[in-house]
């Protein structure tokens, strides 16, 4: 299937996001410098541009941005999430009032340099296991607050999300398995807690410990920092039983070794506490 970007957040998801972001810069007296200096009235035009090559995420955080400082500033897309960037390449044009435009400015570009920065570093992963069935895969390894918007630039880059947050699935790891007692007891607690709707994957990191939870039938199974030939065998012994998840240490340069394993998806929390900026920036035309 090829790439399809993910559509923009819903404006009730981004709002506090962005609102908390502008009310961070403005402080409580506003923006000094452009108060300063720019004159009541003054209308410009500028674009935002890329200065590197990389994947473009966080337009709709970008744009929100933009329509609560000012929902009359006109801003034209040139460019969508998703999209591949070349030095140069014009994202947005706006037109409107400077005071506005300056007030929103860094506000927008940080929402694009670190969205845009993940979608990099995902579509890069993408790129590696591309010719396998694994699928790349974040965690909740997110800046607090910023989940959603993180998330869907790892979607933006050709990716996909593991849970959420802690309510929408079922991971039973190393330490709910010692407080629980054994693999045995957690995967029978958690399939006589689960609904028919939720998916129950479960920790190893060991072959033994993986032939302790099959016959416990998990829906998935995560196995962690295993080397490839491990990884081999582990799939082996899951023969379809089940899904299989490469987690721990994954690196550009061994993601597509683990990928040919077999393995059913791979994830990875540098994907978005990892991931450099990219650099984007607004010029005044």
């Amino acid at each position: 299937m090829s790439f399809i970007a993910p559509p923009p957040l819903p404006d009730i998801v981004l709002e506090p996001i962005v609102r908390l972001a502008l009310a961070e810069d403005l402080g409580r007296a506003g923006d000094l410098t452009t108060d300063a200096t720019i004159a009541p009235g003054t209308q410009l035009t500028a674009h935002i541009h890329a200065r590197m090559p990389g994947r473009l995420a966080g337009l709709d955080a970008a744009a929100y941005a933009l329509k609560l400082v000012d929902s009359a500033t006109a801003l034209e897309l040139h460019k969508q999430d998703g999209d591949t960037l070349a030095p140069g390449d014009v994202v947005a044009v706006m037109k409107g009032s400077a005071r506005s435009i300056l007030i929103a400015e860094r506000t927008m570009l940080n929402f694009l340099g670190r969205l845009s920065g993940i979608a990099t570093l995902t579509a890069q992963f993408a790129d590696r296991i591309a010719h396998t069935k694994a699928k790349i895969v974040c965690t909740r390894k997110t800046t607090p607050g910023h989940r959603a918007v993180e998330k869907r630039a790892v979607r933006c880059g050709g990716g996909t999300s593991h849970r959420y947050g802690l309510d929408d699935a079922i991971l039973i790891k190393d330490n709910h398995i010692a407080a629980c007692g054994s693999i045995e007891d957690a995967l029978k607690r958690a399939h006589a807690y689960a609904g028919h709707l939720r998916m129950i994957e479960i920790e190893v990191d060991s072959l033994d410990q993986l032939a302790e939870a099959l016959p416990h039938k998990p829906h998935a199974v995560l196995l962690d920092n295993m080397e490839a030939d491990l990884l081999r065998q582990a799939v082996a012994m899951i023969d379809g039983k089940c899904l299989a998840e490469a987690s721990g240490g994954i690196t550009l340069e061994t993601v597509a070794a683990k990928a040919e394993t077999g393995v059913d998806y791979i994830s990875s929390g540098a994907l978005t506490h990892s991931a450099s900026n990219l650099d984007l920036g607004l010029d005044i035309l």
